[in-house]
């Protein structure tokens, strides 16, 4: 692997964190991501199931992990079943986990190939009581292909019809939505990573650069530094293409006069930094770009303030809302007669501010977590306020990701530029 994994302890607490909120009798069973198909033979890159890496830290195709921790035999409560290896495998895909290295790696003692799973797991069933399967149930989550999970939770309960079947999802989102400190420096390290990419490309950007050109850059500095790439699909949106939220394409040749929006994030151990910045192509903020880009950046930073352990997500939008309208305002995009005549489903601020301003951040970009329970130490947020005018083919959206605290915040991407004057002065050197 190219990145350098969490420690083992890591792992081993996360599993203990499972073992309380089960009960007697319980069996809990966590599946790999398959290996998808693209054409012919070809297959897209594999990424690991978040819910087992969190579990175990084994980045490996068809891995399981089985935890019954009242098993009388105490070698069996906590099994980790990884891929075997032969010699062809080893010839055309190369390198796969030994067992040692899966110990090693997982603090789980119990090593076995999983062509030892299916005799194991029915003799650990015959003295389970509750049975917790794993699903995908974030709540953006839209599945049109069967996962490895459903199709083991279909066998399963075909199987086994008279067992408690119970949803282990609810439990991994209370838990993954609080990091741990070694998941912090694991995200403080794609946020680094991000930052030196920042970097770059501010003394590349020029006008008639294209788009893909900036991205180019990107992706040199992140896989130079043992990042497998993007996080997600990175957005380099010019001109009025930063007005489109999910603009991906990024095909347009850069222009005089233009800023350059970019919500662009390095992986790092599976887990992601996501940033957003906005940047002058010829390297100077017009009058009217510079009021829109203190606009935004006055909300960010009091939004960061508001993010609080107690409240919830809905609750502190809310109020980002009311500073952001005062912004509008100000900037003359709307006035108090839009204000006095919105419809509550269509607020007048949302023409130029319509997407919501933090969301959970750590294995997922989008990471799992309540949007309504109240917010607690250690949870890892992204502040993302923005303005788009396509009128004037401008778009500005400034994103930094932060660590929640007792009281206040960490700020994971401190040293990443953002301040306009110190932008200026880097893509000028």
């Amino acid at each position: 692997m190219r990145y350098q994994p969490a420690p083992a302890s890591l792992y081993k607490k996360n599993r203990d964190k499972i073992l309380e909120k089960l009960p007697s009798k319980s069996i809990v069973v966590f599946h790999s991501n398959d290996i998808l198909p693209t054409n012919a033979d070809g297959t897209m890159r594999f990424r690991q199931n978040n819910d087992l890496l969190y579990l175990c830290g084994i980045d490996q195709e068809e891995t399981i992990l089985v935890i019954c921790p009242d098993y009388p035999d105490p070698s069996l409560r906590e099994i980790l079943f990884i891929k075997p290896t032969n010699e062809q495998i080893a010839i055309w895909e190369g390198h796969k986990f030994t067992q040692e290295e899966a110990k090693a790696l997982s603090g789980i003692a119990n090593i076995k190939w999983t062509s030892d799973f299916e005799l194991i797991f029915q003799t650990l069933m015959a003295l389970s009581k509750h049975v917790f399967l794993n699903t995908n149930e974030h709540l953006r989550a839209d599945i049109k292909v069967q996962t490895r999970d459903a199709r083991f939770i279909k066998d399963c309960k075909e199987r086994f019809p008279l067992h408690q079947y119970h949803r282990i999802a609810p439990i991994m989102h209370k838990f993954r939505s609080v990091k741990e400190p070694e998941e912090i420096i694991q995200l403080q390290k794609a946020c680094d990573i991000t930052e030196d990419g920042f970097r770059r490309i501010l003394s590349f950007v020029k006008p008639e650069v294209c788009e893909y050109e900036i991205e180019a850059e990107y992706i040199h500095e992140f896989v130079k530094q043992g990042s497998r790439g993007f996080a997600y699909e990175p957005i380099i949106a010019s001109g009025k293409n930063a007005c489109v939220l999910h603009y991906i394409q990024n095909n347009a040749t850069c222009k005089e006069g233009d800023l350059i929006l970019f919500d662009v994030g390095a992986e790092y151990g599976n887990y992601n930094a996501d940033m957003s910045r906005s940047i002058p192509v010829n390297g100077r903020f017009s009058k009217r770009q510079r009021q829109v880009y203190d606009a935004v950046l006055r909300v960010q930073r009091e939004a960061m303030n508001m993010l609080r352990p107690g409240v919830s997500l809905q609750e502190y939008h809310k109020e980002v809302v009311l500073i952001m309208q005062a912004e509008l305002v100000n900037l003359g995009l709307i006035d108090q007669t839009d204000i006095k005549n919105q419809a509550p489903e269509k607020p007048a601020y949302k023409k130029y501010f319509m997407h919501g301003t933090s969301h959970h951040l750590g294995l997922d970009v989008h990471d799992v977590g309540s949007m309504h329970e109240p917010i607690q130490p250690g949870m890892v947020f992204t502040v993302e306020p923005g303005i788009y005018i396509l009128e004037e083919e401008l778009g500005i959206r400034l994103e930094n990701n932060i660590v929640i605290g007792e009281s206040g915040y960490r700020d994971l991407m401190k040293n990443i530029p953002i301040d306009p004057e110190e932008i200026e002065t880097l893509m000028h050197e």
